[in-house]
């Protein structure tokens, strides 16, 4: 039995999945975290949090690397870990440096910080020779006006250290760009009370259908798990509203998006011990690298590749943080795709109903969450305010996609936000 030591974590799919694949596999953990209260609040009703499962919860302050390096050392000593580990992207970071302080398994800590920085990466992605958009980093407005000129609308703003599409935005011109950034000044601190930096990202904006590649990296080794495609609305946001695994494109497509991530990976050095998403657009100019996520997907994606290949990535991400080889066997699972559709509100208010078509009782429905009347609705403007999804397989080939749109069209039949 090994134990792990979990250093926060997001609160939605991952952390249930991640407690529960240290379980299977046998193992302890132990949960470290600055606001007990984050995961008491996101629980069910009457139920615990799966993280308060844990062989030990301590409380730390997890933002304070200095503090918290000492503090660390301190528990191994008592408590013996074999692995450090995290779902949530804005701790990544701080666990590698953890792990290499303690001598754990893990990746380079520079290497997770390059990908957890969204310039970081394009300078190294960039410096490696691999074709991108151009961009440009500035925190003065004038430099940001100027750069954007020279870069052409439209364009997409980014923040550098935020994640789930926030503040992320299409502009077209100059207002719509002032507008961006000054929304994103507003936000000077992350959900998890970390200070931002000023910095904004600039990218040219891509053309074509945006994948994601999802690999395991083990001892020098990336092991390809699949490619899965993704659908985008909510504009001028860039917001998930579905996903599909495999993804139905030609296999030329796959090949190009998979070496396109290895190179990526490698240019980052991120080769050993990591589970990765990373974001492909296949523009009409080839495959350009999106983002590189140092983390098995969100957004349930890591069940859709186990519904379809019978591969837990909760579970490769449990191994490789313990240094052992990730059990990465296909099995035949009866299903040849499954895709994920999210409910996304278009308009503030409360959620009255959500009486439409509910999926019935029917083989192909794999999973169904849907929000209770009376939440409080936000027009959404990233991956935060869904209302619900809807996950369906298909045991016959690419066609999980289209169930999941006619299960979706029944409920959005009876949303009332008002």
């Amino acid at each position: 039995m090994a134990h792990l030591l979990v250093v926060e974590s997001w609160v939605g799919s991952m952390s249930r999945l991640l407690p529960r694949a240290i379980r299977e596999g046998g193992h302890e953990f132990t949960f470290l975290t600055r606001d007990l209260h984050h995961y008491l609040r996101s629980a069910p009703e009457g139920a615990a949090h799966p993280l308060l499962g844990a062989r030990n919860v301590i409380t730390a302050e997890t933002n304070d690397l200095d503090a918290l390096l000492p503090e660390a050392a301190r528990l191994h000593s008592v408590l013996g870990f074999d692995g450090v580990i995290t779902s949530c992207d804005y701790y990544l970071p701080t666990v590698a440096r953890i792990a290499g302080h303690l001598g754990l398994p893990g990746p380079g800590p520079e290497a997770v910080e390059d990908a957890c920085r969204k310039d970081a990466t394009r300078r190294v992605l960039a410096d490696a020779g691999l074709p991108g958009p151009r961009f440009a980093v500035h925190e003065e407005w004038a430099d940001l006006a100027r750069a954007a000129r020279e870069i052409g609308y439209p364009l997409v703003v980014k923040p550098v250290d935020l994640c789930a599409g926030m503040y992320v935005r299409r502009v077209d011109d100059e207002t719509q760009l002032a507008d961006a950034v000054r929304v994103l000044g507003e936000f000077p601190v992350n959900a998890r009370g970390q200070r931002r930096t000023s910095a904004v990202l600039l990218e040219e904006l891509l053309d074509g259908p945006e994948v994601s590649v999802e690999t395991v990296s083990y001892r020098g080794a990336v092991h390809m798990v699949g490619v899965t495609d993704k659908s985008i609305g909510g504009a001028p946001a860039f917001i998930e509203t579905g996903h599909m695994f495999p993804a139905a494109l030609p296999l030329a497509d796959i090949d190009a998006a998979e070496q396109t991530a290895l190179s990526a990976l490698k240019a980052l050095g991120l080769t050993d011990g990591v589970v990765a998403h990373t974001e492909i657009k296949l523009t009409s100019d080839g495959p350009r690298v999106v983002e590189v996520n140092p983390r098995p997907a969100g957004n349930r994606i890591t069940e859709l590749v186990r519904h379809v290949t019978g591969i837990d990535l909760a579970a490769a991400c449990v191994d490789v943080a313990l240094g052992r080889a990730p059990d990465l066997r296909r099995t035949d699972t009866g299903l040849r795709s499954a895709a994920i559709g999210f409910l996304v509100p278009d308009r503030t208010g409360t959620l009255e109903a959500l009486d439409g078509r509910r999926p019935a009782d029917r083989p192909e429905v794999l999973e169904v969450q849907l929000a209770e009347p009376g939440r409080a609705v936000k027009a959404a403007g990233s991956n935060n305010e869904y209302l619900g999804h809807v996950m369906a397989g298909d045991p016959d080939g690419p066609g999980a996609r289209d169930r999941v749109e006619e299960l979706l069209a029944g409920l959005r039949a009876g949303l009332v936000i008002r």
